[in-house]
């Protein structure tokens, strides 16, 4: 796995899946928040299956891999 995702990417991903995983916790949003545990995982190790399905890359660097 070549990372693709940049570091504001990463960043913005681990909060809203923070963000969205507690939510759910209080039961604001309900079941749904715990989605948040799929753009926190992907922003925790850099790669999205997402963006190498559509070819997208965010990573500036490129990958030694």
């Amino acid at each position: 796995m070549k990372t693709n995702e940049g570091g504001i990417d990463r960043i913005v991903r681990i909060i809203a899946g923070l963000v969205l995983i507690g939510l759910a916790y209080t039961g604001t949003v309900g079941m749904w928040g715990y989605i948040g545990v799929v753009p926190l995982a992907t922003g925790l190790i850099g790669w999205c299956p997402a963006y190498t399905l559509l070819g997208m890359n965010t990573c500036p660097m490129k990958s030694k891999a």
